[in-house]
């Protein structure tokens, strides 16, 4: 274990800073929290506590806390994220060594989930998902450690797991919950009352471990804290339940809020639909796209696991410790698959790494189950099924990027072929001495190496490759996009990561601006872009999406005029011919303010001198020409 857990943090910190800020949405509310504590308890945008980031605060609490110590920096930053894919890898490797009674079994897990690409993406990112995931792992164990001896403390534990994944991405972080529930409900050694009554004391504990947070928010003077960004009323929990909850599922939420165009106007479908890397809702969502590069290497694999544990140990005893763990990570694996599945709107590829350590886990069980009847038929044709399965899948998912490294498919699925053909060879021998004992765990063993292969090959392919904006991918790097279309997805990207807001000259005047807002501008993305380069807070008019009610135009007026805020910065853009849909409306030839918040740039526009800096429109707000 200790060598797995040295490889683990080798890898994940070697060039950890080329990635830099990572996302700068984070990144920015990051810095905040190294500059104000209320910034860092809030997870503010900007150190002067406008307008929080769209989640909940616990992953910016470590990053804040890391860069309060050794200051702020790509280290201080992106090296916590990758201590948690340590820690993930060392609580998987104890569930599941504890769960079979197998330490091989275990390795597998740990290695399984530091070889899945989509875990040495984000677990060297600065997104949220990586604090959830480990909790989310955490409160797993904790269940396995709880089943022996129906012991609640441990129950407990995995409650309060489960409430510090809440306060990391909220009700994605409790998806998992069901499984978990679930898994003791049918496998701890009590009388069914008890075990109904350890689970609402567990219920308590994760309602307590993340309630606090919640009731923070409600007692805290709104007018002295940040707005609470994604809500409509400034309210916590109606960014859980709406924006970030039933609207994920329902399709009613933009993911960044596509900026408001001239009537008749419109961006072409096609473009539109080319930045959403999770491809459509659907039971193969997990499987095609950019989201079978990242997690779906060994999935069908780990569901032919599942089911062969259950095939086996089906006549066990309710209480039977390795069919427990495969129920938790299988079920796990489903529910929460099917859950991401479904969503319809506001989704990214990079989501799935919430079913990692269920793929990881499933695999090692269902390996660990077989290996123990390695002396059956049943053993040696179920790990040739599964062998295959991996084999052939990974030979599909690296045939989708037939270009990079042509001949990796084939090794990998002449391998798994012969391995599993070997195996099924070995289950026509009735007797099974030494010989045929050491053929079979060589076999076993260099059929999941050959499983492993296009996982472990695709997670070396990113770990080199630097990440930023808002949804990285993995692999190598993608072929240069040509023609008109890439320009103008390349100008659409820049405006949504806020690079086109970063010019010198822009920065300059940011850094001598003396207010408590150097500027004002919409979307905190862009804001936090801006903060980065100019090390001043910078409003984030609307929010994450631009479509926040915060602030009002009477607001701004009133902070404008009393010197709050030094400049009013916005995107233009030339909108090309083929997006005028409607031969009736009228031609827009000059540039186009991209303002969702329309009233206040009208009024910043009649009221204020513009200077346009490569293409972006900059108001001096402290000398009005009317």
């Amino acid at each position: 274990m200790a060598a797995l857990l040295v490889a683990t943090a080798a890898v994940y910190l070697w060039r950890i800073t080329d990635s830099g800020m990572a996302n700068n949405f984070y990144a920015g509310a990051v810095w905040s929290a190294t500059r104000d504590t209320k910034a860092w308890l809030f997870g503010s945008v900007d150190p002067a506590d406008f307008i929080t980031v769209d989640k909940p605060p616990l992953a910016l609490w470590v990053m804040g806390l890391s860069g309060r110590l050794f200051g702020f920096s790509s280290a201080s930053m992106l090296v916590p994220q990758a201590l948690m894919a340590v820690a993930a890898v060392a609580l998987l490797y104890a569930a599941v060594t504890r769960a079979t009674g197998n330490a091989g079994a275990g390795l597998l897990a740990g290695a399984t989930l530091a070889v899945t690409p989509v875990v040495a993406l984000m677990f060297r990112f600065n997104n949220p998902d990586a604090a959830m995931v480990l909790l989310m792992t955490a409160a797993a164990y904790c269940v396995i450690r709880a089943l022996p001896r129906a012991d609640a403390r441990w129950l407990v534990l995995a409650g309060v797991a489960l409430g510090f994944a809440f306060l990391a991405k909220m009700l994605e972080g409790l998806l998992v919950l069901p499984a978990l529930a679930l898994v003791y409900l049918v496998a701890a050694p009590i009388a069914l009352g008890r075990r109904i009554r350890h689970l609402v004391v567990a219920a308590v504990a994760l309602v307590v471990s993340s309630g606090w947070y919640v009731l923070l928010t409600i007692v805290w003077p709104s007018s002295s804290r940040p707005y609470i960004a994604g809500s409509d009323d400034n309210s916590f929990m109606d960014l859980v339940l709406g924006y970030n909850g039933f609207g994920r599922f329902l399709g009613n939420e933009q993911s960044g809020g596509q900026a408001p165009l001239p009537p008749g106007y419109r961006v072409p479908p096609k473009l539109l639909n080319s930045f959403n890397d999770f491809g459509s809702a659907g039971p193969t969502r997990m499987f095609l796209g950019e989201s079978g590069f990242q997690i779906s290497w060994l999935a069908p694999a780990a569901l032919v696991a599942f089911a062969l544990v259950l095939a086996s140990r089906w006549r066990a005893p309710r209480t039977d410790r390795t069919r427990a763990a495969a129920l938790l990570f299988g079920s796990w694996l489903i529910l929460v698959g099917a859950a991401l599945s479904s969503m319809k709107s506001a989704e990214h590829a990079y989501y799935s790494l919430a079913i990692a350590p269920a793929v990881a886990g499933t695999l090692a069980v269902g390996v660990a189950e077989l290996w123990r009847r390695r002396a059956e038929a049943f053993g040696r044709i179920g790990a040739a099924t599964l062998i295959l399965t991996a084999g052939a899948w990974s030979f599909l998912v690296l045939q989708r990027n037939a270009d990079w490294q042509p001949s990796l498919r084939w090794i990998v699925l002449g391998v798994a072929v012969a391995a599993a053909l070997g195996l099924l060879v070995v289950a026509l021998v009735r007797s099974f001495d030494r010989a045929r004992a050491a053929a079979t765990a060589v076999l076993v063993v260099v059929g999941l190496i050959a499983g492993l292969g296009g996982s472990t090959a695709y997670a070396a392919a990113t770990l080199p490759q630097a990440h930023t904006g808002r949804s990285p991918v993995v692999g190598p790097p993608p072929p240069p996009e040509t023609g008109f279309q890439a320009i103008i997805k390349g100008q659409m990207r820049n405006f949504a990561d806020g690079t086109a807001f970063t010019d010198p000259r822009i920065v300059e005047r940011l850094r001598h601006s003396d207010t408590r807002w150097s500027a004002a501008v919409e979307r905190s993305s862009i804001a936090a872009a801006m903060e980065l380069a100019s090390h001043t807070a910078v409003m984030a008019i609307g929010g994450f999406a631009g479509d926040d009610p915060v602030p009002t135009l009477d607001r701004f007026e009133e902070l404008v005029r009393d010197h709050r805020i030094g400049f009013y910065v916005t995107q233009e853009m030339r909108l090309p011919p083929t997006w005028r849909y409607d031969p009736s409306a009228p031609v827009v030839t000059s540039p186009w303010s991209q303002a969702s918040h329309r009233d206040i740039a009208d009024w910043v526009a009649a009221h204020y001198a513009v200077e346009r800096i490569g293409g972006v429109a900059v108001y001096d707000l402290s000398t009005p020409i009317r």
